[in-house]
């Protein structure tokens, strides 16, 4: 594949996204709106803190005002020392000006703890409650949705809206109250100057609206293509070995080169946009104080004002010049603010399709006495299944399938034959089009998903392992055993003498998905993880397929006994290990073709036959 059909595939997924995105912030959609209307909703955030709140804007206050008390300062170092030629006075000013300035930092130094402490608590919980709705939405979320972007969120988008709350939400109050209190003095100290800023300061503001929704607009942009950037290297990345064993490596470089480089052109274009907003500012600004100055000195000249009056009136002014720059550089920050928010608003206004009722039924207790053995364990009824991915391709198509408390039901057939779907309806990661799933007699629907799925145990043909330690990753089957269950469970799953050899035994961190152990290994933490959990269902996706003949032998013996009272659901590929189960399940294109015990299939289903005859004639060959 060449460098542009590789950018061009990744730039149709983006595309994608963009356009889904898009679609859910319609003209129609509540979450398409104004900058300050698209933050609000983060201010039900901010409400748990009112005190901390409260102290910081009565700090803020407390500095505005201090300030503002320092043109007068200026008046009277002036008047009552420069002018006036006494040096007591002027001690006198200059210590008053002095505390002032104490005073001002003071209040400083509390506002600035108070503000960062809350942009970094709100985030936190902004975070927080994005991870909380992450992992509880449905899995077909995630076949169409990038994980990059969602990571991007979390992280990138989260930490811009801690800066507005932490820094530059303060920064534009304190300079809000700085633009009204300066205005007040400024016609205190002199109406005629007064109305030369007046009529200037609208003229300030048409740029900052002009260019303020240019910078939103290419601020979402920009965010998109920097999610583009995560989801691609985490991809690369995550699959490494695959890139250097084709010798892909500088056509990746390339690739990579390509989406950094689309993403500085439109950081390029927002930079450029948010350049005209400071300087057009700036421009109108100190323009209004040149010709304000002109006016003032021709009056200081012919007697009309004091020399103090227009240094303070010069204060004043420079001071509503810095609060108007700032606004406008805070007013550009918000227009970023926004799409990060709306962004993150979009996700946390999600709801998961698979939900537990409102009011769940609830299961016997696992294999007690309660739990009637004429009712069947597990039943499928009449199901039909397609994933929303694929809505056109049945996945399943009338299954109809009873395993009785305590049997062994393997499920063989070729690829694509339905067998993990059924594994993925059983544990409600998706629910059925038509057809229910029962669970001792009651359908899953009914019962809360913790309940369900704390009634079965997974072990997937590929194991998953987190960036942690040998300890949690068995211990993820019952966070709470005791340090002798883990090391119980990992003896009965042949896992103990390895994991001992590691150089911190069972505290030997594993990497990235359980990078530093090779495959068998891997499998043998998952067995050991779910026969820590101890469920009544089990689930086993060729439990065994990465180990070799010995451990095989060894992990298939504990199984075996793990088995005993429980029911067991196997997907089986190698029909070796399953020859034994109390039914096998013929499946073919989603649909059930035949059921029976191994013998009674090899006379009745000519499929079952033909995977034998392929599979045994390889181990004679072989």
């Amino acid at each position: 594949m060449s460098q542009s059909q590789h950018s061009q595939q990744h730039s149709k997924k983006k595309q994608t996204s963009q356009n889904e995105l898009s679609e859910s912030l319609s003209d129609d959609s509540p979450l398409k709106s104004s900058a300050y209307q698209s933050l609000l909703p983060i201010l039900s955030f901010i409400k748990p803190y009112r005190r901390q709140v409260s102290l910081a804007l009565f700090f803020l206050l407390f500095t505005a005002t201090v300030s503002l008390s320092l043109g007068q300062g200026v008046k009277m170092v002036i008047d009552n020392g420069f002018i006036a030629g006494s040096s007591d006075q002027l001690t006198q000013t200059i210590l008053v000006l002095i505390g002032m300035i104490c005073l001002l930092a003071f209040g400083t130094f509390f506002r600035f703890y108070l503000m960062s402490w809350l942009g970094e608590r709100v985030s936190a919980d902004i975070r927080t409650a994005v991870f909380n709705k992450i992992i509880r939405l449905h899995p077909s979320y995630f076949e169409e949705n990038r994980s990059g972007e969602l990571m991007s969120r979390l992280t990138t988008d989260t930490t811009l809206l801690q800066s507005i709350i932490g820094s530059s939400f303060s920064m534009a109050l304190r300079s809000f109250f700085m633009l009204l209190g300066g205005l007040v003095m400024l016609f205190v100290t002199n109406f005629k100057l007064t109305m030369i800023v007046v009529v200037c300061v609208p003229l300030i503001l048409v740029p900052m609206l002009f260019f303020g929704r240019r910078v939103r607009d290419l601020a979402s942009t920009s965010q998109d293509a920097i999610a583009d950037i995560g989801t691609y290297a985490g991809e690369i990345i995550q699959n490494i070995k695959v890139v250097q064993s084709y010798n892909h490596e500088i056509l990746e470089e390339q690739a990579f080169g390509g989406e950094v480089e689309k993403a500085f052109e439109v950081a390029k274009k927002r930079i450029m946009q948010r350049s005209f907003l400071f300087a057009a500012v700036i421009l109108l600004t100190f323009a209004a104080i040149s010709v304000m100055l002109w006016v003032g000195g021709m009056d200081v000249l012919a007697g009309n004002m004091s020399g103090g009056e227009l240094g303070a009136f010069v204060f004043y002014a420079i001071m509503v010049a810095t609060s108007v720059a700032t606004v406008a550089e805070v007013y550009g920050e918000l227009q970023r603010a926004a799409g990060s928010a709306t962004r993150l608003l979009e996700l946390l206004s999600l709801e998961s399709a698979i939900t537990s009722p409102q009011s769940s039924l609830l299961l016997p207790n696992s294999r007690s006495e309660n739990k009637s053995e004429s009712i069947a364990a597990i039943g499928f009824n009449n199901l039909d299944f397609y994933y929303p991915s694929r809505p056109d391709v049945a996945a399943l198509k009338n299954i109809n399938l009873t395993i009785e408390q305590g049997q062994t039901v393997a499920l063989v057939g070729p690829s694509g034959a339905g067998k993990t779907t059924m594994f993925e309806l059983l544990q409600r990661f998706y629910d059925p089009q038509q057809g229910c799933v029962l669970l001792h007699g009651i359908s899953i629907k009914q019962l809360s998903l913790s309940q369900l799925r704390d009634e079965m145990g997974m072990v997937p043909q590929h194991p998953v392992l987190f960036s942690s330690d040998v300890m949690h990753n068995i211990a993820y089957g019952k966070p709470d055993a005791s340090k002798d269950e883990i090391i119980d469970a990992a003896k009965r799953a042949h896992a103990h003498e390895f994991i001992k050899q590691l150089p911190q035994g069972y505290n030997s961190f594993l990497g990235e998905q359980g990078v530093r152990l090779s495959g068998g290994q891997k499998q043998r933490v998952a067995i050991a993880r779910a026969i820590l959990k101890d469920p009544d269902v089990l689930l086993l996706d060729e439990a065994t397929s990465a180990l070799d003949a010995q451990s095989e032998f060894h992990v298939q013996a504990a199984l075996n006994e793990l088995m005993v009272n429980r029911t067991t659901i196997i997907i089986a590929h190698r029909l070796a290990t399953v020859i034994h189960a109390d039914k096998i399940v013929v499946m073919d294109n989603g649909k059930i073709i035949d059921t029976g015990t191994h013998q009674t299939l090899l006379q009745t289903s000519s499929l079952y036959q033909r995977l034998c005859e392929l599979q045994f004639e390889q181990g004679k060959s072989e």
